[in-house]
């Protein structure tokens, strides 16, 4: 928490998390980047130490669970995403998401859209799948809402910090989303959106989820991002056949490995199903191997 506040030497937080991996801890790292002088014996940095726990402890009050890189809660699948944040906040329930999809989408999306959206969420939702996405308007709305209509899990993986809610008008369905299922934030909980958020956000939702649906995208939407971004994880990428249709971006992407078009649920299921039959001859064999 110290290094992420204070950037000893400006080091970034990419280069932080690289370093703190390689030591194996964070306090090294610390004093290495920041040493004490002569006369302050260490007293400055246990002060920004003290600093940085009461602000865990003000944060564990509202609710929220703090997760660095150190910690066994850190959720497992970020841990080989590129980029990966150093520390993660949520709120509501932190559970194993290894069946997690994320459907995603234009805020502006069209009728048909947003019915497409709460039609696969309820599919997948109904067969035990956690439906993910990035708690804003149009798509992702209409995916966490049908979630909760059939009783399943959802998170929201948002671009602001857990004290703000975008859009504002959004905020009521972030709340049931943390009653029944998990806010995710890898930003300050104080931090408000920023044109450079969302991107970021949209890394780490890739990294995240096991495959990423594109429902419906413009040619300069953001969702390519996360298209693109699912891709360099090695996670499947699910276009939609109408995004195939109307969007150059998404063309070129179906030349890339991992990446399907679809049309409906059933396709969809057909593309898990072989991802996850793929999943488990890879792990049979590493267990052979070890």
């Amino acid at each position: 928490m110290a290094l992420l506040r204070d950037r000893p030497g400006d080091v970034t937080w990419r280069k932080i998390a690289d370093l703190v991996a390689d030591q194996g801890g964070a306090v090294e790292v610390y004093r290495r980047l920041q040493p004490t002088d002569l006369f302050d014996h260490g007293a400055d940095q246990d002060q920004r130490f003290e600093r940085a726990l009461g602000e865990i402890d003000a944060w564990e009050g509202k609710g929220y669970g703090v997760h660095t890189m150190l910690d066994a809660t850190y959720p497992p699948q970020l841990r080989d995403v590129l980029h990966m944040p150093p520390i993660v906040f949520t709120r509501g329930t932190l559970v194993n998401d290894a069946r997690a999809v994320a459907i995603v989408g234009s805020r502006q999306a069209s009728t048909e859209g947003l019915f497409n959206a709460a039609r696969l969420a309820t599919g997948l939702g109904e067969r035990g799948y956690t439906i993910v996405s990035g708690g804003a308007a149009g798509i992702d709305s209409a995916a966490h809402t049908a979630a909760l209509a059939c009783g399943a899990r959802t998170v929201a993986v948002i671009g602001t910090g857990l004290d703000n809610h975008y859009p504002p008008e959004n905020k009521q369905l972030h709340e049931r989303i943390a009653d029944s299922g998990m806010i995710m934030s890898q930003f300050w909980p104080e931090s408000a959106p920023s044109k450079a958020s969302f991107p970021m956000r949209n890394a780490v939702m890739s990294g995240y989820v096991a495959a990423t649906v594109v429902i419906e995208a413009a040619e300069r939407s953001g969702t390519r991002i996360q298209a693109r971004n699912a891709v360099e994880h090695g996670r499947p990428v699910l276009l939609a056949d109408r995004v195939v249709e109307s969007t150059n971006w998404a063309k070129e992407m179906l030349d890339k490995p991992g990446v399907y078009a679809v049309s409906s649920l059933a396709d969809v299921l057909r593309v898990l199903e072989r991802t996850q039959d793929t999943d488990s001859v890879i792990r049979d064999l590493l267990r052979a191997g070890a």
